[in-house]
Protein backbone atom coordinates (compact mmCIF):
# COMPACT_ATOMS: atom_id res chain seq x y z
CA UNK A 1 0.00 0.00 0.00
CA UNK A 2 1.21 3.69 -0.63
CA UNK A 3 2.17 5.60 2.25
CA UNK A 4 -0.71 8.26 3.28
CA UNK A 5 1.66 11.82 4.20
CA UNK A 6 -0.48 14.62 6.04
CA UNK A 7 -0.11 18.05 5.87
CA UNK A 8 1.88 18.94 8.70
CA UNK A 9 1.30 22.76 7.81
CA UNK A 10 5.22 23.52 9.49
CA UNK A 11 5.45 26.67 8.25
CA UNK A 12 7.33 27.76 11.03
CA UNK A 13 10.32 26.06 9.14
CA UNK A 14 10.38 28.44 6.71
CA UNK A 15 11.48 31.49 6.18
CA UNK A 16 9.62 34.88 5.15
CA UNK A 17 11.27 35.03 2.06
CA UNK A 18 10.46 31.15 0.70
CA UNK A 19 7.34 31.20 2.08
CA UNK A 20 5.88 34.76 0.44
CA UNK A 21 7.64 33.10 -2.64
CA UNK A 22 5.46 29.77 -2.39
CA UNK A 23 2.44 32.80 -2.12
CA UNK A 24 3.25 34.83 -5.20
CA UNK A 25 3.59 32.29 -7.37
CA UNK A 26 0.39 30.69 -6.41
CA UNK A 27 -1.50 33.91 -7.06
CA UNK A 28 0.21 34.41 -10.36
CA UNK A 29 -1.24 31.07 -11.29
CA UNK A 30 -4.43 32.04 -10.21
CA UNK A 31 -4.74 35.27 -11.84
CA UNK A 32 -3.08 33.76 -15.09
CA UNK A 33 -5.69 31.17 -14.92
CA UNK A 34 -8.57 33.74 -13.91
CA UNK A 35 -7.65 36.16 -17.36
CA UNK A 36 -7.26 33.22 -19.25
CA UNK A 37 -10.73 32.53 -18.82
CA UNK A 38 -11.71 35.85 -19.55
CA UNK A 39 -9.80 36.12 -22.42
CA UNK A 40 -11.35 32.80 -23.76
CA UNK A 41 -14.67 34.16 -23.06
CA UNK A 42 -14.11 37.16 -25.02
CA UNK A 43 -13.23 35.58 -27.64
CA UNK A 44 -9.58 36.85 -27.84
CA UNK A 45 -8.02 33.68 -26.39
CA UNK A 46 -7.38 31.29 -29.60
CA UNK A 47 -8.08 28.20 -29.16
CA UNK A 48 -9.21 25.94 -26.05
CA UNK A 49 -8.41 26.31 -22.71
CA UNK A 50 -8.28 24.39 -19.64
CA UNK A 51 -7.73 25.61 -16.28
CA UNK A 52 -5.96 25.03 -12.77
CA UNK A 53 -7.89 27.54 -10.59
CA UNK A 54 -7.91 25.14 -7.00
CA UNK A 55 -4.63 23.14 -7.82
CA UNK A 56 -2.13 25.52 -7.49
CA UNK A 57 -0.31 24.07 -4.52
CA UNK A 58 0.42 20.65 -6.78
CA UNK A 59 2.21 22.86 -9.05
CA UNK A 60 4.19 24.95 -6.93
CA UNK A 61 5.24 22.65 -4.52
CA UNK A 62 6.86 19.62 -6.74
CA UNK A 63 8.32 22.70 -8.97
CA UNK A 64 9.77 24.39 -5.67
CA UNK A 65 12.12 21.55 -5.10
CA UNK A 66 13.13 20.79 -8.81
CA UNK A 67 16.39 22.52 -10.47
CA UNK A 68 16.41 24.56 -13.58
CA UNK A 69 17.92 21.17 -15.65
CA UNK A 70 15.01 19.15 -14.58
CA UNK A 71 12.40 18.05 -17.04
CA UNK A 72 8.81 18.54 -16.60
CA UNK A 73 5.95 17.01 -18.96
CA UNK A 74 2.43 18.37 -18.21
CA UNK A 75 -1.31 17.79 -19.63
CA UNK A 76 -4.07 19.65 -21.35
CA UNK A 77 -3.91 21.78 -17.88
CA UNK A 78 -0.66 23.13 -18.02
CA UNK A 79 -0.44 26.88 -17.13
CA UNK A 80 0.48 26.43 -13.42
CA UNK A 81 3.41 23.67 -14.17
CA UNK A 82 4.83 25.95 -17.25
CA UNK A 83 4.67 29.44 -14.77
CA UNK A 84 5.77 27.01 -11.77
CA UNK A 85 8.52 25.72 -13.79
CA UNK A 86 9.78 29.42 -14.17
CA UNK A 87 8.04 30.27 -17.60
CA UNK A 88 8.21 33.33 -18.99
CA UNK A 89 4.14 35.08 -18.88
CA UNK A 90 4.18 37.13 -21.31
CA UNK A 91 5.39 34.59 -23.81
CA UNK A 92 2.51 32.16 -22.22
CA UNK A 93 -0.22 34.94 -23.21
CA UNK A 94 1.52 35.80 -26.66
CA UNK A 95 0.81 32.04 -26.96
CA UNK A 96 -2.79 32.11 -25.86
CA UNK A 97 -3.35 34.79 -27.92
CA UNK A 98 -2.26 33.40 -31.33
CA UNK A 99 0.97 36.08 -31.54
CA UNK A 100 4.09 35.72 -32.85
CA UNK A 101 6.12 36.37 -29.68
CA UNK A 102 4.59 32.98 -27.63
CA UNK A 103 6.86 29.99 -27.04
CA UNK A 104 5.29 28.21 -30.31
CA UNK A 105 5.37 31.35 -32.65
CA UNK A 106 1.21 30.97 -31.70
CA UNK A 107 0.85 28.29 -33.60
CA UNK A 108 0.42 25.88 -30.07
CA UNK A 109 -2.02 27.74 -28.20
CA UNK A 110 -3.11 26.38 -24.70
CA UNK A 111 -2.82 22.89 -24.83
CA UNK A 112 0.96 22.82 -26.61
CA UNK A 113 2.85 25.14 -25.06
CA UNK A 114 6.41 24.37 -24.39
CA UNK A 115 9.86 25.58 -23.64
CA UNK A 116 12.31 22.51 -24.43
CA UNK A 117 15.38 25.02 -23.44
CA UNK A 118 14.57 25.38 -19.93
CA UNK A 119 12.96 21.74 -19.30
CA UNK A 120 9.35 22.41 -19.78
CA UNK A 121 8.96 19.53 -22.46
CA UNK A 122 5.02 20.90 -23.25
CA UNK A 123 1.62 20.64 -22.15
CA UNK A 124 -0.24 17.71 -24.36
CA UNK A 125 -3.95 18.00 -25.73
CA UNK A 126 -3.72 14.32 -25.28
CA UNK A 127 -4.46 12.25 -22.03
CA UNK A 128 -1.56 11.16 -20.54
CA UNK A 129 0.72 11.66 -23.35
CA UNK A 130 2.99 13.60 -21.32
CA UNK A 131 4.20 10.73 -19.29
CA UNK A 132 5.78 8.16 -21.73
CA UNK A 133 7.44 11.66 -22.82
CA UNK A 134 8.94 12.02 -18.85
CA UNK A 135 9.94 8.34 -19.19
CA UNK A 136 11.66 9.13 -22.56
CA UNK A 137 13.16 11.73 -21.00
CA UNK A 138 14.16 9.77 -17.94
CA UNK A 139 15.73 7.15 -20.62
CA UNK A 140 18.06 10.24 -21.64
CA UNK A 141 18.99 11.06 -18.18
CA UNK A 142 19.91 7.55 -17.44
CA UNK A 143 22.31 7.06 -21.05
CA UNK A 144 24.02 10.71 -20.75
CA UNK A 145 24.83 9.79 -16.47
CA UNK A 146 23.83 13.43 -14.91
CA UNK A 147 22.01 13.59 -12.23
CA UNK A 148 18.75 15.35 -13.81
CA UNK A 149 15.17 14.33 -13.06
CA UNK A 150 12.07 14.13 -15.25
CA UNK A 151 8.82 14.79 -13.88
CA UNK A 152 5.50 14.54 -15.37
CA UNK A 153 2.51 15.78 -14.31
CA UNK A 154 -1.03 13.80 -14.60
CA UNK A 155 -4.84 13.35 -14.05
CA UNK A 156 -6.07 10.49 -12.31
CA UNK A 157 -8.49 9.68 -15.67
CA UNK A 158 -4.74 9.86 -16.88
CA UNK A 159 -3.83 6.42 -14.68
CA UNK A 160 -6.14 4.39 -17.02
CA UNK A 161 -4.71 4.79 -20.20
CA UNK A 162 -2.40 1.59 -21.69
CA UNK A 163 -0.05 4.21 -22.22
CA UNK A 164 0.39 5.16 -18.47
CA UNK A 165 0.69 1.45 -17.26
CA UNK A 166 3.55 0.95 -20.05
CA UNK A 167 5.77 3.85 -19.07
CA UNK A 168 5.61 2.74 -15.47
CA UNK A 169 6.30 -0.58 -16.35
CA UNK A 170 9.77 0.57 -18.26
CA UNK A 171 10.49 3.37 -15.56
CA UNK A 172 10.73 0.52 -12.96
CA UNK A 173 12.01 -1.94 -14.81
CA UNK A 174 14.89 0.28 -16.35
CA UNK A 175 15.45 2.28 -12.91
CA UNK A 176 14.98 5.66 -14.38
CA UNK A 177 15.04 9.18 -12.87
CA UNK A 178 11.41 9.42 -13.15
CA UNK A 179 8.72 11.20 -10.55
CA UNK A 180 5.00 10.57 -11.11
CA UNK A 181 2.82 13.15 -9.80
CA UNK A 182 -1.36 12.64 -10.20
CA UNK A 183 -3.23 15.87 -9.66
CA UNK A 184 -6.46 13.74 -8.33
CA UNK A 185 -9.34 16.52 -8.76
CA UNK A 186 -11.93 13.49 -8.77
CA UNK A 187 -13.31 13.57 -12.04
CA UNK A 188 -11.93 12.85 -15.29
CA UNK A 189 -14.40 15.60 -17.16
CA UNK A 190 -17.54 14.25 -15.16
CA UNK A 191 -16.90 10.83 -14.07
CA UNK A 192 -15.81 9.91 -10.80
CA UNK A 193 -12.46 8.65 -10.30
CA UNK A 194 -13.79 5.82 -8.29
CA UNK A 195 -16.46 4.43 -10.83
CA UNK A 196 -13.65 4.00 -13.52
CA UNK A 197 -10.86 2.38 -11.70
CA UNK A 198 -10.58 -0.88 -9.40
CA UNK A 199 -7.94 0.64 -7.53
CA UNK A 200 -8.75 2.41 -4.66
CA UNK A 201 -6.26 4.70 -4.57
CA UNK A 202 -3.88 5.82 -7.62
CA UNK A 203 -0.89 5.36 -5.66
CA UNK A 204 -1.64 1.65 -5.39
CA UNK A 205 -0.81 1.73 -9.33
CA UNK A 206 2.70 3.13 -8.22
CA UNK A 207 2.96 0.43 -5.64
CA UNK A 208 2.14 -2.39 -8.06
CA UNK A 209 5.19 -1.35 -10.36
CA UNK A 210 7.70 -1.39 -7.02
CA UNK A 211 7.84 2.44 -6.49
CA UNK A 212 7.99 4.56 -3.74
CA UNK A 213 4.39 5.85 -3.71
CA UNK A 214 2.88 8.65 -1.38
CA UNK A 215 -0.37 9.98 -1.04
CA UNK A 216 -0.94 13.52 0.11
CA UNK A 217 -2.97 16.60 0.99
CA UNK A 218 -2.65 18.75 -2.52
CA UNK A 219 -3.96 21.62 -0.93
CA UNK A 220 -1.51 22.34 1.43
CA UNK A 221 1.79 22.99 -0.58
CA UNK A 222 4.06 22.54 2.16
CA UNK A 223 2.85 18.99 1.74
CA UNK A 224 3.60 18.77 -1.43
CA UNK A 225 6.92 20.21 -0.99
CA UNK A 226 7.89 18.19 1.86
CA UNK A 227 7.07 14.70 0.20
CA UNK A 228 8.72 15.79 -3.42
CA UNK A 229 11.58 17.02 -1.59
CA UNK A 230 11.44 13.11 -0.17
CA UNK A 231 10.63 11.36 -3.21
CA UNK A 232 13.40 13.32 -5.27
CA UNK A 233 16.33 12.82 -3.04
CA UNK A 234 15.93 9.16 -3.45
CA UNK A 235 15.49 9.61 -7.49
CA UNK A 236 18.41 11.40 -7.48
CA UNK A 237 20.05 8.78 -5.28
CA UNK A 238 19.85 6.05 -7.94
CA UNK A 239 16.69 4.23 -5.95
CA UNK A 240 14.15 4.44 -8.88
CA UNK A 241 11.40 6.11 -9.69
CA UNK A 242 8.62 7.79 -7.32
CA UNK A 243 4.87 7.97 -7.41
CA UNK A 244 2.98 11.41 -5.87
CA UNK A 245 -0.55 11.23 -5.31
CA UNK A 246 -1.75 14.76 -4.80
CA UNK A 247 -5.72 15.04 -3.73
CA UNK A 248 -6.51 17.96 -5.23
CA UNK A 249 -9.67 19.82 -6.69
CA UNK A 250 -10.27 22.16 -9.69
CA UNK A 251 -12.76 24.35 -8.92
CA UNK A 252 -14.25 25.44 -12.65
CA UNK A 253 -15.43 22.81 -14.91
CA UNK A 254 -13.38 20.56 -17.33
CA UNK A 255 -13.37 23.38 -19.86
CA UNK A 256 -15.36 26.52 -20.30
CA UNK A 257 -18.52 24.66 -21.89
CA UNK A 258 -18.60 22.05 -18.38
CA UNK A 259 -20.77 23.45 -16.09
CA UNK A 260 -20.44 20.94 -13.32
CA UNK A 261 -23.69 19.29 -13.57
CA UNK A 262 -22.00 16.13 -12.11
CA UNK A 263 -20.79 17.82 -8.72
CA UNK A 264 -23.20 19.10 -6.00
CA UNK A 265 -22.55 22.89 -4.82
CA UNK A 266 -21.76 21.46 -0.95
CA UNK A 267 -18.84 19.46 -2.46
CA UNK A 268 -17.71 22.63 -4.15
CA UNK A 269 -18.05 24.90 -0.97
CA UNK A 270 -15.81 22.39 1.27
CA UNK A 271 -12.78 22.26 -1.14
CA UNK A 272 -13.14 25.70 -1.42
CA UNK A 273 -12.99 26.11 1.95
CA UNK A 274 -9.43 24.67 1.81
CA UNK A 275 -8.12 26.94 -0.94
CA UNK A 276 -4.76 26.40 -1.10
CA UNK A 277 -3.97 30.38 -1.05
CA UNK A 278 -6.31 31.51 1.49
CA UNK A 279 -4.46 28.70 4.05
CA UNK A 280 -1.06 29.49 3.21
CA UNK A 281 -1.99 33.43 3.73
CA UNK A 282 -3.90 32.60 6.86
CA UNK A 283 -0.28 30.60 8.37
CA UNK A 284 1.47 33.52 7.36
CA UNK A 285 -0.83 35.66 9.33
CA UNK A 286 -0.79 33.37 12.29
CA UNK A 287 3.06 32.79 12.28
CA UNK A 288 3.81 36.38 12.20
CA UNK A 289 5.36 36.25 9.10
CA UNK A 290 3.39 38.90 7.11
CA UNK A 291 0.53 40.94 7.88
CA UNK A 292 -2.97 41.02 6.07
CA UNK A 293 -1.91 44.25 4.56
CA UNK A 294 1.58 42.44 3.20
CA UNK A 295 -0.54 39.91 1.87
CA UNK A 296 -2.99 41.98 -0.12
CA UNK A 297 0.39 43.53 -1.54
CA UNK A 298 1.72 40.61 -3.11
CA UNK A 299 -1.84 39.88 -4.82
CA UNK A 300 -1.89 42.98 -5.73
CA UNK A 301 1.76 42.88 -7.09
CA UNK A 302 0.69 39.73 -8.85
CA UNK A 303 -1.95 40.57 -10.43
CA UNK A 304 0.12 43.72 -12.12
CA UNK A 305 2.82 41.38 -13.65
CA UNK A 306 -0.28 39.14 -14.89
CA UNK A 307 -1.62 43.13 -17.00
CA UNK A 308 1.74 43.83 -17.77
CA UNK A 309 2.24 40.26 -19.64
CA UNK A 310 -1.31 40.70 -21.57
CA UNK A 311 -0.32 44.00 -22.83
CA UNK A 312 2.91 43.11 -23.77
CA UNK A 313 1.87 40.40 -25.88
CA UNK A 314 -1.35 42.17 -27.46
CA UNK A 315 1.74 44.62 -28.72
CA UNK A 316 3.09 41.31 -30.60
CA UNK A 317 2.26 40.64 -34.23
CA UNK A 318 -0.05 37.76 -35.02
CA UNK A 319 1.45 34.89 -36.75
CA UNK A 320 1.08 35.04 -40.15
CA UNK A 321 -1.26 32.26 -41.65
CA UNK A 322 0.33 32.32 -44.96
CA UNK A 323 3.19 31.00 -42.72
CA UNK A 324 1.33 28.15 -41.15
CA UNK A 325 3.21 25.16 -42.27
CA UNK A 326 6.69 26.69 -41.00
CA UNK A 327 7.91 24.71 -38.14
CA UNK A 328 5.86 22.04 -38.78
CA UNK A 329 8.25 18.94 -38.98
CA UNK A 330 5.54 16.71 -40.46
CA UNK A 331 2.07 17.03 -42.50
Amino acid sequence: MATVMKGRGEIARLDREVAEGFLRTMMLIRHFEERSLELFTKGELIGMCHVSVGQEAVAVGVCSELRGDDYVASTHRGHGHSIAKGADIGKMFAELLGREAGYCKGRGGSMHMADVGAGFLGCNGIVGAGIPIAVGAGLSIKLRKTDQISVVFFGDGATNIGAFHEALNMASAFNLPVLFVCEDNMYALSTKTGDMSGAKCNADKGTAYCMRSRVIDGMDVYAVRDATRELISAIRAGEGPAFLDCKTYRYYGHSKSDTRPYRTKEEEAEWRSRDCITTLADKLTAAKLATAEEIEAVEADAARQIEESIEWARQSPFTNPEEVSKYVFAE
